[in-house]
């Protein structure tokens, strides 16, 4: 590094800024072979001298709230360099022996540009463990260098990255101690695809696994990967260990991944790595996240922060403290102030901080003319406002006491809107849980007769077409016989969650009629399609449910009502589909009669259907 260039500033070069690198291309140098690996050695030297590395971040997100928890710091070499991927970056750095050198500098970019950018959440701190074995790194520098950039240790996670096998697990593992008595936190990457990274699990106990993109795209249609998932997932609750999903990139693959509980997650769909990644999920990610996942219909469609929120006038970073002392003051039901820059929270002032420290000599005098955002929090609890009140009551239970006391920010796409306190959130809770005792499934929490035939009337009351879906399992008698009660409950369930993921909760409804029957009241224009959906994501996750046997064979013998031996093909799912337009009926009965028909018709058909009754309708 120059002695002009700051030392804790690493400027983002290109080709032309390096001289070797110039010379090099410019000569039109013949590639490949000796000559080659030269010429990339030569470029490692150049970008460690002139530190000419850039740092991206990758957003994480909470599965149940959509909020983005951290991020993953990625490094770049220069952007018109043979150097500018990072494999290829670490794959020279080991072949000239600066693998450790490399990392060194990447730790300090990545470091410095998180800081710079303000970034809220976690870092996760990409490190390959033979760096993270090497006495030089486990000195303590990485912890120098985040005290000094005002970061608190459990703010970093440290990454492991594996490149080849590790065999000394037990030095790997004192390393890893080391570094957690320290206050780091520990993950494991791309699980699945390393040569040993479930052995490391074992002897590790991370905090963080993250399991690799292979198992997680076109997780939706693959019954294989689905179960790979699901078992990861279980392996974790034992474990207490938090599963982050690598290489989200559809909006279906994000609903299998919400099903399965895990509880991050991160890929293209949430953002791209990015010098200036983004800070908040997209609206259509944190409805589908924060849609609640239990009791559904208008008796959960208002249960979101929403309902709970409160107008409370902000104040903006240079407000004075002696301002602020004054609202508080003049406001004694004011528990906290939330501190907004553009709209964007940034703090919260919390009442009993800033009265008890106006109550202490002189602090009138020395800071009641300073800018509040000495006296806030940086990293209050903020919250979408379209978040399920149980998640957010989940959320706050885990995330510490205090947020019982100063409650938390509400937005709306990331912009302040108002206040929400833990008194009102349990208020609202327990008005839900009478509501869900008194109309749930009690299999499904999904709703049940009566608001069912009162959605039902709503709709034919406000003269607006739906479409009434009448859906049933076929062979699921048989199933239940086979394989008993418990197996069949859980093919209910999952006929239940493969329905909800295809409704749209701001204009769907969903219901639990008893049994294996449901019915959905569409006002999605595209319902046809979402039907279609259902039946293929039925098909292709209901193998799971079989012995290999009956995979193979593709269904099972059993025994008939008349005692008799026959075959049975796989459970199978039918819907019959009743689209309804103004004046065409008039109760609920008529609809409810004339979706069973249709049902009807759909069982007709072997497999799983869509039949869709449209006489009426002409």
């Amino acid at each position: 590094m120059s002695d002009s260039q700051s030392e804790t500033e690493c400027a983002t070069l290109s080709l032309q800024d390096i001289p070797v690198m110039k010379i090099l291309f410019e000569n039109d140098m013949p590639q490949g072979g000796e000559l080659d690996r030269l010429v990339k050695f030569d470029l490692l030297d150049e970008i460690i001298d002139k530190c000419a590395l850039s740092a991206v971040f990758q957003p994480i997100i909470d599965m149940k709230t959509g909020l983005v928890m951290g991020y993953e710091g990625l490094i770049r070499g220069p952007s018109d360099s043979p150097l500018h991927a990072p494999i290829a970056l670490l794959r020279t750095a080991e072949s000239c022996g600066r693998l450790f050198e490399l990392e060194r500098l990447c730790r300090k970019v990545t470091l410095e540009s998180f800081v710079r950018q303000k970034l809220n959440g976690q870092l996760f701190l990409n490190i390959s463990p033979e760096c993270l074995m090497e006495p030089l790194f486990k000195d303590g520098e990485t912890l120098r260098l985040v005290k000094e950039l005002g970061i608190n240790p459990d703010r970093i996670i440290i990454e492991l990255t594996e490149a080849h096998p590790t065999y000394d697990y037990c030095l790997l593992r004192d390393a890893v101690n080391h570094y957690r008595e320290m206050g780091f936190r520990v993950a494991i990457d791309d699980l699945g695809e390393g040569f040993s990274n479930l052995r490391l699990w074992s002897e590790l106990r991370p905090d963080f696994v993250k399991i690799d993109m292979h198992f997680i795209q076109g997780i939706n249609q693959d019954a294989v990967k689905h179960q790979f998932v699901r078992s990861i997932q279980q392996i974790a609750e034992k474990t207490e260990t938090s599963v982050i999903a690598e290489g989200i990139e559809t909006m279906a693959e994000l609903a299998v991944i919400k099903n399965l509980n895990i509880a991050l997650g991160q890929g293209y769909l949430i953002g791209r790595p990015n010098a200036n990644p983004v800070i908040v999920a997209t609206p259509e990610i944190s409805r589908a996240l924060t849609k609640s996942s239990g009791l559904r219909g208008p008796l959960n469609n208002s249960a979101t922060a929403k309902k709970i929120l409160k107008k409370v006038s902000p104040v903006t970073p240079t407000t004075r403290n002696q301002d602020v002392f004054q609202i508080f003051t003049e406001n004694p039901d004011l528990y906290s102030l939330p501190v907004v820059d553009n709209m964007i929270p940034v703090g919260l002032l919390k009442r009993h901080h800033v009265i008890e420290n106006f109550a202490k000599p002189f602090v009138h005098e020395l800071f009641g003319k300073k800018f509040c955002a000495t006296m806030m929090d940086p990293s209050p609890m903020v919250i979408d406002q379209n978040m399920g009140l149980h998640d957010l009551s989940n959320l706050i239970v885990s995330s510490g006491r205090h947020h019982l006391l100063d409650g938390f920010v509400i937005t709306d796409q990331g912009k302040y809107v108002g206040m929400g306190s833990a008194h009102d959130l349990m208020r609202e809770i327990t008005e839900i849980q009478i509501n869900i005792a008194r109309y749930a499934n009690p299999l499904t929490q999904l709703p049940g007769n009566v608001p069912i035939n009162e959605h039902i009337d709503m709709l034919l009351a406000s003269e607006v077409p739906f479409c009434a879906c009448y859906c049933d399992l076929d062979n699921f008698k048989p199933f239940n016989d086979v394989y008993g009660y418990r197996r069949g409950d859980d093919m209910i369930q999952f006929c239940g969650e493969v329905l909800s993921d295809m409704c749209d909760f701001e204009r769907d409804f969903i219901g639990h009629i008893g049994g294996d029957d449901f019915i959905i009241l569409f006002q999605s224009q595209d319902w046809q399609k979402r039907c279609s959906d259902a039946l293929v994501n039925f098909d292709a996750m209901r193998i799971r449910f079989f012995s290999d046997e009956h995979r193979r064979d593709k269904g099972f013998t059993t025994q008939d009502r008349r005692g008799e031996r026959e075959f049975v093909p796989l459970t199978s799912l039918s819907i019959g589909a009743v689209p309804v337009l103004p004046g065409m009926y008039h109760t609920h009965h008529e609809i409810a009669e004339a979706a069973a028909v249709a049902k009807k018709h759909a069982k007709k058909t072997s497999g799983s259907s869509l039949f869709v009754e449209r006489r009426r309708a002409s």
